[in-house]
Protein backbone atom coordinates (compact mmCIF):
# COMPACT_ATOMS: atom_id res chain seq x y z
CA UNK A 1 0.00 0.00 0.00
CA UNK A 2 2.77 2.27 0.82
CA UNK A 3 4.43 1.52 -2.55
CA UNK A 4 1.24 2.28 -4.37
CA UNK A 5 0.70 5.57 -2.58
CA UNK A 6 4.25 6.74 -3.23
CA UNK A 7 4.02 5.72 -6.84
CA UNK A 8 0.78 7.62 -7.25
CA UNK A 9 2.31 10.69 -5.66
CA UNK A 10 5.36 10.78 -7.94
CA UNK A 11 3.51 9.96 -11.12
CA UNK A 12 2.07 13.46 -11.62
CA UNK A 13 5.52 14.98 -11.16
CA UNK A 14 7.07 12.66 -13.80
CA UNK A 15 4.26 13.38 -16.15
CA UNK A 16 4.61 17.10 -15.65
CA UNK A 17 8.37 17.25 -16.16
CA UNK A 18 8.50 16.40 -19.92
CA UNK A 19 5.61 18.65 -20.66
CA UNK A 20 7.33 21.51 -18.90
CA UNK A 21 10.53 21.05 -20.85
CA UNK A 22 8.66 20.88 -24.13
CA UNK A 23 6.76 23.98 -23.21
CA UNK A 24 9.99 25.82 -22.44
CA UNK A 25 11.63 24.80 -25.78
CA UNK A 26 8.54 25.84 -27.72
CA UNK A 27 8.50 29.21 -26.02
CA UNK A 28 12.18 29.74 -26.82
CA UNK A 29 11.70 28.76 -30.46
CA UNK A 30 8.72 31.07 -30.71
CA UNK A 31 10.70 33.90 -29.19
CA UNK A 32 13.63 33.32 -31.59
CA UNK A 33 11.34 33.17 -34.58
CA UNK A 34 9.66 36.34 -33.45
CA UNK A 35 13.04 38.07 -33.03
CA UNK A 36 14.26 36.83 -36.43
CA UNK A 37 11.09 37.97 -38.11
CA UNK A 38 11.40 41.32 -36.46
CA UNK A 39 15.05 41.63 -37.49
CA UNK A 40 14.23 40.69 -41.07
CA UNK A 41 11.32 43.11 -41.05
CA UNK A 42 13.57 45.86 -39.80
CA UNK A 43 16.43 45.23 -42.29
CA UNK A 44 14.74 43.98 -45.43
CA UNK A 45 14.37 47.50 -46.69
CA UNK A 46 18.09 48.11 -46.28
CA UNK A 47 18.88 44.87 -48.06
CA UNK A 48 16.63 45.67 -50.97
CA UNK A 49 18.05 49.16 -51.19
CA UNK A 50 21.64 47.87 -51.13
CA UNK A 51 20.88 45.17 -53.71
CA UNK A 52 19.32 47.70 -56.03
CA UNK A 53 22.29 50.01 -55.61
CA UNK A 54 24.75 47.21 -56.40
CA UNK A 55 22.71 46.13 -59.42
CA UNK A 56 22.53 49.69 -60.67
CA UNK A 57 26.28 50.19 -60.20
CA UNK A 58 27.10 46.98 -62.09
CA UNK A 59 24.72 47.81 -64.93
CA UNK A 60 26.08 51.34 -65.30
CA UNK A 61 29.69 50.08 -65.25
CA UNK A 62 29.04 47.38 -67.87
CA UNK A 63 27.12 49.74 -70.16
CA UNK A 64 29.69 52.52 -69.81
CA UNK A 65 32.55 50.12 -70.49
CA UNK A 66 30.82 48.73 -73.57
CA UNK A 67 30.07 52.21 -74.93
CA UNK A 68 33.60 53.50 -74.42
CA UNK A 69 35.25 50.41 -75.90
CA UNK A 70 32.93 50.48 -78.90
CA UNK A 71 33.59 54.19 -79.43
CA UNK A 72 37.34 53.62 -79.36
CA UNK A 73 37.02 50.69 -81.77
CA UNK A 74 34.98 52.77 -84.23
CA UNK A 75 37.52 55.59 -83.99
CA UNK A 76 40.41 53.22 -84.74
CA UNK A 77 38.54 51.70 -87.68
CA UNK A 78 37.88 55.16 -89.11
CA UNK A 79 41.56 56.03 -88.81
CA UNK A 80 42.49 52.81 -90.61
CA UNK A 81 40.00 53.48 -93.41
CA UNK A 82 41.44 56.95 -93.90
CA UNK A 83 44.97 55.58 -94.11
CA UNK A 84 43.87 52.84 -96.52
CA UNK A 85 42.16 55.38 -98.75
CA UNK A 86 45.34 57.46 -98.96
CA UNK A 87 47.41 54.40 -99.87
CA UNK A 88 48.13 54.18 -103.59
CA UNK A 89 47.88 57.92 -104.24
CA UNK A 90 50.68 60.38 -104.87
CA UNK A 91 50.15 61.80 -101.39
CA UNK A 92 50.80 58.41 -99.81
CA UNK A 93 54.54 58.85 -100.29
CA UNK A 94 54.51 61.87 -98.00
CA UNK A 95 52.55 60.04 -95.30
CA UNK A 96 53.28 56.96 -93.29
CA UNK A 97 52.06 53.78 -94.96
CA UNK A 98 48.79 52.09 -94.12
CA UNK A 99 50.32 49.16 -92.27
CA UNK A 100 52.33 51.45 -90.05
CA UNK A 101 49.31 53.59 -89.20
CA UNK A 102 47.17 50.50 -88.67
CA UNK A 103 49.55 48.96 -86.14
CA UNK A 104 50.05 52.30 -84.41
CA UNK A 105 46.33 52.94 -84.13
CA UNK A 106 45.66 49.37 -82.97
CA UNK A 107 48.29 49.66 -80.26
CA UNK A 108 46.94 53.00 -79.06
CA UNK A 109 43.38 51.64 -79.15
CA UNK A 110 44.37 48.56 -77.16
CA UNK A 111 46.02 50.70 -74.48
CA UNK A 112 43.05 53.07 -74.26
CA UNK A 113 40.54 50.21 -74.05
CA UNK A 114 42.51 48.49 -71.31
CA UNK A 115 42.88 51.71 -69.33
CA UNK A 116 39.16 52.48 -69.69
CA UNK A 117 38.15 48.98 -68.58
CA UNK A 118 40.49 49.08 -65.58
CA UNK A 119 39.30 52.49 -64.42
CA UNK A 120 35.59 51.78 -64.86
CA UNK A 121 35.52 48.29 -63.36
CA UNK A 122 37.88 49.24 -60.54
CA UNK A 123 35.73 52.21 -59.60
CA UNK A 124 32.61 50.04 -59.74
CA UNK A 125 34.20 47.40 -57.48
CA UNK A 126 35.19 49.99 -54.87
CA UNK A 127 31.70 51.50 -54.98
CA UNK A 128 30.08 48.09 -54.42
CA UNK A 129 32.34 47.45 -51.43
CA UNK A 130 31.40 50.81 -49.94
CA UNK A 131 27.70 49.97 -50.38
CA UNK A 132 28.31 46.74 -48.46
CA UNK A 133 29.82 48.91 -45.70
CA UNK A 134 33.23 47.26 -45.97
CA UNK A 135 36.12 49.34 -44.68
CA UNK A 136 38.25 50.19 -47.71
CA UNK A 137 41.19 51.68 -45.82
CA UNK A 138 43.00 48.35 -45.17
CA UNK A 139 42.25 47.20 -48.71
CA UNK A 140 43.65 50.36 -50.27
CA UNK A 141 46.72 50.22 -48.01
CA UNK A 142 47.36 46.60 -48.99
CA UNK A 143 46.88 47.42 -52.67
CA UNK A 144 49.38 50.27 -52.34
CA UNK A 145 51.99 48.06 -50.72
CA UNK A 146 51.42 45.33 -53.32
CA UNK A 147 51.71 47.88 -56.11
CA UNK A 148 55.04 49.13 -54.77
CA UNK A 149 56.34 45.56 -54.44
CA UNK A 150 55.25 44.68 -57.97
CA UNK A 151 56.72 47.91 -59.27
CA UNK A 152 60.14 47.08 -57.82
CA UNK A 153 60.01 43.45 -58.90
CA UNK A 154 58.84 44.12 -62.45
CA UNK A 155 60.45 47.49 -63.03
CA UNK A 156 61.99 46.36 -66.33
CA UNK A 157 58.60 45.27 -67.62
CA UNK A 158 57.02 48.54 -66.53
CA UNK A 159 59.86 50.49 -68.15
CA UNK A 160 59.43 48.59 -71.43
CA UNK A 161 55.68 49.15 -71.40
CA UNK A 162 55.86 52.89 -70.67
CA UNK A 163 58.62 53.39 -73.24
CA UNK A 164 56.51 51.58 -75.83
CA UNK A 165 53.45 53.71 -75.04
CA UNK A 166 55.34 57.00 -75.40
CA UNK A 167 57.16 55.74 -78.49
CA UNK A 168 53.85 54.98 -80.19
CA UNK A 169 52.18 58.20 -79.06
CA UNK A 170 55.12 60.28 -80.29
CA UNK A 171 55.36 58.28 -83.54
CA UNK A 172 59.12 57.90 -83.26
CA UNK A 173 59.13 55.07 -85.84
CA UNK A 174 56.73 52.61 -87.40
CA UNK A 175 56.45 49.56 -89.63
CA UNK A 176 58.63 49.90 -92.71
CA UNK A 177 61.02 52.47 -91.23
CA UNK A 178 64.76 52.00 -91.45
CA UNK A 179 66.08 52.80 -87.99
CA UNK A 180 69.29 52.68 -85.99
CA UNK A 181 68.37 51.73 -82.43
CA UNK A 182 71.93 51.56 -81.15
CA UNK A 183 71.74 47.89 -80.20
CA UNK A 184 70.58 46.91 -83.70
CA UNK A 185 69.93 48.41 -87.13
CA UNK A 186 67.32 47.31 -89.63
CA UNK A 187 63.79 47.65 -90.97
CA UNK A 188 60.90 47.73 -88.52
CA UNK A 189 58.51 44.84 -89.18
CA UNK A 190 56.46 44.96 -85.99
CA UNK A 191 55.90 47.49 -83.23
CA UNK A 192 54.65 46.37 -79.81
CA UNK A 193 54.22 47.92 -76.41
CA UNK A 194 57.05 45.86 -74.94
CA UNK A 195 59.18 44.68 -77.89
CA UNK A 196 60.07 46.10 -81.29
CA UNK A 197 60.94 43.64 -84.06
CA UNK A 198 63.61 44.57 -86.64
CA UNK A 199 64.90 42.77 -89.72
CA UNK A 200 68.62 43.34 -90.14
CA UNK A 201 70.51 43.77 -93.42
CA UNK A 202 71.46 40.08 -93.44
CA UNK A 203 67.87 38.95 -92.82
CA UNK A 204 68.22 38.37 -89.09
CA UNK A 205 65.22 39.33 -86.94
CA UNK A 206 66.06 41.36 -83.85
CA UNK A 207 63.75 41.60 -80.84
CA UNK A 208 64.52 44.83 -78.99
CA UNK A 209 62.97 45.70 -75.64
CA UNK A 210 61.63 49.23 -75.77
CA UNK A 211 63.11 50.05 -72.38
CA UNK A 212 66.64 49.31 -73.65
CA UNK A 213 66.47 51.80 -76.52
CA UNK A 214 68.30 54.98 -75.49
CA UNK A 215 68.41 56.64 -78.90
CA UNK A 216 66.66 56.21 -82.23
CA UNK A 217 67.95 57.24 -85.62
CA UNK A 218 65.07 57.12 -88.10
CA UNK A 219 66.31 57.00 -91.68
CA UNK A 220 62.80 56.97 -93.18
CA UNK A 221 61.29 60.21 -91.91
CA UNK A 222 61.46 63.52 -93.71
CA UNK A 223 63.72 62.81 -96.67
CA UNK A 224 66.76 60.77 -97.63
CA UNK A 225 69.88 61.57 -99.60
CA UNK A 226 71.18 59.49 -102.48
CA UNK A 227 74.93 59.94 -102.98
CA UNK A 228 76.98 58.62 -105.91
CA UNK A 229 80.74 59.01 -106.47
CA UNK A 230 81.83 59.00 -110.13
CA UNK A 231 85.54 58.31 -110.67
CA UNK A 232 86.81 59.45 -114.08
CA UNK A 233 90.25 59.77 -115.60
CA UNK A 234 92.15 62.93 -114.74
CA UNK A 235 92.69 63.86 -118.42
CA UNK A 236 88.95 64.02 -119.22
CA UNK A 237 86.94 67.21 -119.67
CA UNK A 238 85.34 67.85 -116.26
CA UNK A 239 82.86 70.42 -117.61
CA UNK A 240 81.66 67.97 -120.22
CA UNK A 241 81.34 65.23 -117.59
CA UNK A 242 79.33 67.57 -115.36
CA UNK A 243 76.94 68.47 -118.16
CA UNK A 244 76.42 64.80 -119.08
CA UNK A 245 75.69 63.78 -115.48
CA UNK A 246 73.27 66.68 -114.99
CA UNK A 247 71.42 65.79 -118.19
CA UNK A 248 71.17 62.14 -117.15
CA UNK A 249 69.70 63.23 -113.82
CA UNK A 250 67.09 65.44 -115.54
CA UNK A 251 65.99 62.58 -117.77
CA UNK A 252 65.72 60.30 -114.77
CA UNK A 253 63.65 62.82 -112.79
CA UNK A 254 61.05 62.92 -115.59
CA UNK A 255 60.60 59.16 -116.00
CA UNK A 256 58.40 56.80 -114.00
CA UNK A 257 58.61 55.94 -111.12
CA UNK A 258 61.62 58.10 -110.36
CA UNK A 259 59.67 61.33 -110.79
CA UNK A 260 57.91 60.59 -107.48
CA UNK A 261 61.01 59.29 -105.69
CA UNK A 262 63.25 62.23 -106.62
CA UNK A 263 62.23 65.31 -104.64
CA UNK A 264 64.97 67.61 -105.96
CA UNK A 265 67.07 67.76 -109.15
CA UNK A 266 70.24 65.72 -109.30
CA UNK A 267 73.19 67.92 -108.38
CA UNK A 268 76.89 67.57 -109.10
CA UNK A 269 78.48 68.89 -105.95
CA UNK A 270 82.02 69.00 -107.35
CA UNK A 271 85.29 67.20 -106.82
CA UNK A 272 85.61 65.22 -103.64
CA UNK A 273 88.97 63.57 -104.40
CA UNK A 274 91.82 64.45 -106.77
CA UNK A 275 94.61 61.99 -107.50
CA UNK A 276 97.40 61.79 -110.05
CA UNK A 277 95.44 59.66 -112.52
CA UNK A 278 91.81 59.99 -111.33
CA UNK A 279 89.32 62.51 -110.01
CA UNK A 280 86.07 61.83 -108.14
CA UNK A 281 82.85 63.73 -108.78
CA UNK A 282 80.22 63.72 -106.01
CA UNK A 283 76.60 63.49 -107.16
CA UNK A 284 73.71 63.98 -104.73
CA UNK A 285 69.91 63.91 -104.87
CA UNK A 286 67.17 64.28 -102.26
CA UNK A 287 64.74 61.38 -102.36
CA UNK A 288 61.67 59.98 -100.67
CA UNK A 289 62.44 58.52 -97.23
CA UNK A 290 63.79 54.98 -97.41
CA UNK A 291 64.22 55.02 -101.21
CA UNK A 292 67.78 56.28 -101.48
CA UNK A 293 69.35 52.88 -102.18
CA UNK A 294 67.20 52.21 -105.25
CA UNK A 295 67.75 55.73 -106.55
CA UNK A 296 71.51 55.36 -106.16
CA UNK A 297 71.58 52.13 -108.18
CA UNK A 298 69.50 53.60 -111.00
CA UNK A 299 71.54 56.80 -111.01
CA UNK A 300 74.80 54.89 -111.35
CA UNK A 301 73.34 52.91 -114.25
CA UNK A 302 72.23 56.02 -116.14
CA UNK A 303 75.42 57.97 -115.46
CA UNK A 304 77.56 55.11 -116.76
CA UNK A 305 75.61 54.85 -120.03
CA UNK A 306 75.51 58.62 -120.48
CA UNK A 307 79.26 58.99 -120.03
CA UNK A 308 79.94 56.11 -122.44
CA UNK A 309 77.74 57.71 -125.10
CA UNK A 310 79.41 61.10 -124.56
CA UNK A 311 82.90 59.63 -124.86
CA UNK A 312 83.91 60.49 -121.32
CA UNK A 313 86.03 57.66 -120.03
CA UNK A 314 85.94 56.46 -116.48
CA UNK A 315 89.14 55.85 -114.62
CA UNK A 316 90.71 52.50 -115.52
CA UNK A 317 90.93 49.95 -112.84
CA UNK A 318 94.41 49.99 -111.33
CA UNK A 319 96.47 46.97 -112.23
CA UNK A 320 97.31 44.70 -109.35
CA UNK A 321 100.76 45.24 -108.00
CA UNK A 322 103.23 42.58 -109.10
CA UNK A 323 104.75 40.67 -106.31
CA UNK A 324 108.42 41.34 -105.89
CA UNK A 325 110.62 38.42 -106.78
CA UNK A 326 112.05 36.78 -103.75
CA UNK A 327 115.74 37.59 -103.31
CA UNK A 328 118.04 34.56 -103.44
CA UNK A 329 119.06 33.21 -100.13
CA UNK A 330 122.38 34.43 -98.78
CA UNK A 331 124.83 31.47 -98.87
CA UNK A 332 126.75 32.90 -95.94
CA UNK A 333 123.68 33.08 -93.73
CA UNK A 334 124.35 29.63 -92.31
CA UNK A 335 128.13 30.11 -91.98
CA UNK A 336 129.39 30.64 -88.46
CA UNK A 337 131.28 33.78 -87.63
CA UNK A 338 135.11 33.48 -87.56
CA UNK A 339 136.56 32.60 -84.17
CA UNK A 340 139.97 33.25 -82.69
CA UNK A 341 140.10 29.63 -81.57
CA UNK A 342 140.44 28.52 -85.21
CA UNK A 343 143.99 29.95 -85.30
CA UNK A 344 146.34 27.60 -83.34
CA UNK A 345 148.87 30.41 -82.76
CA UNK A 346 146.38 32.81 -81.31
CA UNK A 347 146.61 33.60 -77.56
CA UNK A 348 143.10 32.15 -77.10
CA UNK A 349 144.15 28.80 -78.62
CA UNK A 350 147.36 28.76 -76.59
CA UNK A 351 145.50 29.45 -73.38
CA UNK A 352 143.24 26.49 -74.00
CA UNK A 353 146.11 24.01 -74.52
CA UNK A 354 146.84 21.89 -71.39
CA UNK A 355 150.13 22.49 -69.62
CA UNK A 356 152.65 19.60 -69.77
CA UNK A 357 153.74 18.16 -66.41
CA UNK A 358 157.48 18.72 -65.55
CA UNK A 359 159.80 15.69 -65.62
CA UNK A 360 161.52 15.11 -62.27
CA UNK A 361 165.25 14.22 -62.42
CA UNK A 362 166.77 11.25 -60.64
Amino acid sequence: MYWSASTAATAPLKAATPGGAASTSLDEATQKATNAAGWVQENWGTWVESGLKILLIVVIAVVLRHVIRRTLTKLIERMNRTAAAAEGTALAGLLVNAERRRQRSEAIGSVLRSVASFVIMGTAALTVLSVLQINLAPLLASAGVAGVAIGFGARNLVTDFLSGVFMILEDQYGVGDEIDAGVATGTVIEVGLRVTKLRGPNGAIWYIRNGEVKRIGNLSQGWSTAGVDVVIAADQDLRRAREVITAAGEVMSKSEPWNELLWEPVQVLGLSEVHLDTVTLSVSARTMPGKSAGVERELRWRIKHALDEAGVHLAPRPAPEEEEEAAPADPTATVAAPSALNNPSSPQSTATEPLSSPVLGK
